[in-house]
């Protein structure tokens, strides 16, 4: 497609590090700009709203739910720059190209700038699912115009979220904890994660017993042993951990169970080890296994948190690395199906590879199951119409290690299926006494690998056989007599519902329909940043602020955590980007609610009278306990019938606080006091207690003190307790600030214990000390000393590193974790990232610290501090924008420039 004027032709991408290889296919003649992610959005706070909507009772929310849910946009002053630039190259242009992601949010930015740019000249879509030449040349001979129902769904899905963030947050606000936050998809996913958690309070354990057998079949055997497991006793299958409920209760069934202790087990196992064994029936059947379809965005991220142990927003942001490169297809994607040209470049490679034999004859063609599939991509995939193989990318670290499994799982997709062959075996055992039993052997072999050859799946359970797994049993044959060589009696406990890991959880918000792939990262992240859920290992464990905030939607926005509910509005939303729903009707639906349902306007205008204690009061055991959790303004604490409380610590999970571990935590409760005797020079009684801060000492102020006297107070050093603290030790304490001397400019020197750490205090000169212990040993020479070195601005000297971890995958800089402000944290020099609460410094990996930088790294750079100055909004029309040829009609409000940076609902 030709230019048709002097000037060139403008393209606009979403990201910057597109710009430079897309510019050096198209060549000369083409302007090549980013829109740097989204130019607008609604408004995050009053100050961003356009003067002329200030008062509106709708305006807090930025959207006009009196006028059809029309939307407030306005331009984050971070983008100003960006529009200005992009009006620039756009003054001299023939043409307009919007090259944005080819998905609902790339297809919303394409809408926003042309809102924004208001260009003059010809404006068409250009799409492309990979970053190639051929791809970015087949993309410009074939615009399209803009899909205004993908941007209909877009802009529904925003409005949603946003009258569900801005209506119910409030609410929590109110009710369980200030700056809580609610979302239409995060809610449900905590849900989730809650409903877990309960599913193991509520699990009783059973315990069962059975029976292991080795058997010898003899010296031509190979292998001669092999390990067999009892199944019957007489006509009665032993009982086995399926064959319990969730409270530790046989289940009921039409079998009839032997439900073995360890006395009976022992007994039976006495008798099998001199009784006679025989073989019953030896069944052989082949075994096949076809290989697994390319990846798409839910599956990449389940197996890059199985396999590379990735966070699901670690594994997106290195596929956006790798697609922005060249290197793989749009790593946003419900489909698994592969071009033409990708099956042939896999199967060139599995020929050349691995040879002709574990070629298929007919190329393998893949069909996409997943309900409510979006978009028209293909599966993610090595980039070009020939893969390069990891070895001839040159990649590192993490994008080696993400391509290396996306091309292992392309290339395998096209090779042949896994064959051979299972065996089971059944065995009767005849003792001198009592019954006979019935034991069973299975084995696995796989005479030819296939697919497996090129990659194998991981699994969720560590303890599930994966599919190469093999078992060799000999050659037996009916009626072969064995020798039991070993006979073990093992005891066994029912185990709780796993909790969910990363991979786990986006199966299953999947599984329901919850959400979309593209999402699945930011829910996680979302969840765990906002304190509703931490991780211990690779668990999701939900807090108990979560269970509070999920009781109250269940009880009071039933229909809003609602799983069925949820996936529904999901598939309204698909409905509409496909142009079969009108976006008014889903949105008057969901606000003004429709026959029996109530809308959310209605249920957040009348809630009633909301018992908060209740809600936020988890009891603990037995309700005769008299024993209950529950969450606080400044933690989670247990509290008996007598009003005893004591902290729970963070990082105690739900199911672990039962009645034992509360009864030891309110043992030394918060507010009861030990008597450390009484000071020689006033006579107060001196105590020490452990408080909502931590433990501290105190004097306990006679009655007759005067009204508003305050008592001294000091918190103890880590070193210290509230069991060993001496009353010599509390009474240092009491006296900080020490006096450590006066300067030789006359100034006095103080020591002392602040937020922050040990310190020095000089006027208004701070310095600080290597450990609390130097507070009361520092002299003044030493102190003088210190003073004489140069301040380092705002900060102590540094201190050296706590551990170091290798170079970082990413930036290849040397990793090293440092004791910080607010904590340890991790850096590589040019990104710090805090440890989470379940990062210990001992144990941590170079894997888990490069995680938490690249999830840093992510979130890109802090917004600049702007100064206080007011600038003064422009006022402008609210006029609609048509682009001719361009798009169809969409209407909205042109809106005044933002104040404040934007900021995404929870």
């Amino acid at each position: 497609m030709a230019s048709n004027g002097s000037g060139h032709r403008l393209v606009i991408v979403e990201s910057p590090t597109k710009v430079k290889t897309i510019a050096g296919y198209l060549g000369d003649g083409f302007v090549v700009e980013s829109s740097r992610g989204h130019v607008r959005d609604l408004p995050t706070g009053a100050s961003e709203v356009p003067a002329k909507y200030k008062g509106e009772k709708w305006a807090r929310t930025g959207i006009n739910v009196d006028n059809g849910f029309q939307p407030i946009y306005v331009v984050s002053p971070d983008k100003r720059t960006t529009i200005k630039q992009l009006k620039q190259a756009l003054a001299g242009a023939d043409e307009l190209l919007l090259a944005t992601d080819d998905d609902r949010e790339g297809e919303a930015i394409a809408w926003h700038l042309l809102e924004e740019l208001k260009p003059t000249v010809p404006v068409r879509r250009m799409v492309f699912h990979e970053i190639t030449r051929n791809a970015i040349n087949e993309a410009l001979q074939n615009p399209r115009d803009l899909d205004t129902d993908k941007v209909d769904a877009q802009e529904t899905r925003r409005i949603l979220d946003r009258l569900y963030g801005y209506e119910v947050s409030p609410v929590l606000w109110r009710k369980v904890m200030p700056r809580l936050s609610a979302g239409r998809v995060q809610s449900v996913a905590t849900r989730l994660v809650v409903d877990r958690e309960r599913e193991r309070i509520a699990f009783r354990s059973a315990g069962y017993w059975d029976l292991d057998a080795t058997l010898d079949a003899g010296a031509p055997a190979d292998p001669p042993l092999f390990p067999a497991r009892l199944t019957h006793v007489g006509a009665a299958r032993v009982a086995q951990g399926r064959d319990f409920d969730d409270r530790g209760n046989l289940k009921q069934g039409n079998d009839q169970l032997l439900h073995l202790d360890q006395a009976a087990a022992e007994e039976l196992a006495a008798r099998m080890r001199v009784a006679q064994f025989s073989v019953t029936s030896v069944e052989s059947r082949p075994y096949r296994r076809s290989p697994y379809p390319p990846f798409r965005t839910t599956t990449m991220q389940q197996e890059a948190g199985r396999k590379l142990g990735f966070t699901a927003q670690r594994t997106m942001s290195v596929a956006q690395d790798l697609y922005e490169g060249g290197y793989i297809t749009y790593m946003r994607t419900d489909s698994i199906t592969l071009s033409a040209s990708a099956i042939s470049a896999a199967r060139d490679q599995v020929q050349r590879l691995f040879g002709d034999s574990y070629l298929p004859e007919k190329a393998r063609v893949y069909a996409s199951k997943v309900k409510g599939a979006q978009e028209a991509h293909e599966a993610i995939r090595p980039s070009g119409e020939s893969f390069r193989t990891p070895a001839q990318t040159g990649l590192t670290g993490d994008q080696f290690r993400l391509y290396d499994m996306i091309w292992k799982r392309t290339v395998a997709s096209q090779m042949r299926d896994a064959e051979g062959n299972t065996v089971t075996v059944r065995i009767n055992a005849h003792p001198e006494q009592g019954e006979d039993a019935t034991f069973v052997a299975s084995g696995r072999t796989i005479t030819f690998h296939g697919f497996l050859k090129a990659y194998v799946e991981s699994r969720d359970d560590a303890d599930a056989a994966t599919d190469d797994q093999q078992t060799r049993l000999p050659n037996l044959t009916q009626g072969q007599s064995l020798r039991p060589e070993e006979i073990t009696a093992s005891g066994h406990e029912t185990k709780p519902p796993a909790r969910y890991t990363e991979p786990s959880l986006v199966a299953k918000l999947e599984e329901l329909n919850i959400g979309r792939p593209s999402t699945y990262a930011t829910i996680i992240r979302t969840i765990t940043s906002r304190d509703y859920v931490f991780k211990k290992g690779s668990a999701l464990v939900p807090t108990w602020l979560a269970f509070a905030v999920t009781t109250l939607l269940e009880q009071h926005f039933p229909h809003l955590v609602d799983y069925q509910f949820t996936a529904e509005m999901e598939e309204d939303l698909d409905k509409i980007a496909d142009g079969d729903l009108e976006r008014l009707s889903v949105l008057n639906e969901f606000y003004y609610g429709e026959g029996d349902q109530e809308g959310l306007h209605k249920l957040v205008n009348e809630l009633g009278d909301i018992d908060a204690r209740a809600l936020s009061t988890f009891p603990i055991g037995d309700l005769d306990s008299n024993v209950v959790a529950r969450v606080g303004r400044y933690g989670t604490y247990v509290e008996d019938g007598e009003g005893h409380r004591a902290s729970v610590p963070d990082d105690l999970a739900p199911d672990e606080l039962t009645l034992e571990v509360a009864k030891e935590l309110l043992s030394k409760p918060m507010g009861e006091e030990r008597e450390l005797g009484t000071d020689p020079e006033t006579g107060t009684m001196i105590v020490a207690k452990n408080g909502r801060f931590g433990p501290y000492v105190t004097e306990v102020l006679d009655e007759e003190a005067p009204k508003g006297a305050k008592p001294r107070t000091g918190s103890l050093f880590k070193s210290m307790s509230v069991d060993t603290v001496t009353l010599d030790q509390a009474l240092q304490l009491m006296s900080l600030p020490r006096v450590v001397g006066v300067g030789e400019d006359g100034v006095e020197i103080t020591a002392q214990n602040g937020r922050y750490g040990p310190y020095l205090k000089k006027g208004t000169d701070s310095r600080s000390l290597a450990s609390e212990e130097q507070i009361f040993e520092i002299t003044l020479d030493e102190a003088e000393k210190i003073y004489a070195q140069p301040k380092q601005r705002g900060r102590a000297a540094a201190k050296p590193p706590l551990k170091e971890l290798g170079n970082d995958p990413v930036s290849g800089k040397p990793m090293v974790i440092k004791d910080g402000r607010f904590g340890a944290y991790v850096t590589d020099g040019e990104y710090n990232a805090t440890l989470r609460r379940d990062d210990e410094i001992e144990t941590i990996t170079a894997e888990r610290a490069a995680e938490l930088l690249a999830e840093k790294r992510a979130k890109g750079p802090a917004p600049a501090k702007r100064s206080g100055r007011k600038t003064a909004a422009k006022k402008t029309t609210a006029k609609k924008t048509t682009a001719k040829k361009t798009t169809a009609k969409k209407s909205t409000a042109k809106k005044a420039p933002a104040k404040k940076a934007t900021a995404t609902e929870a």
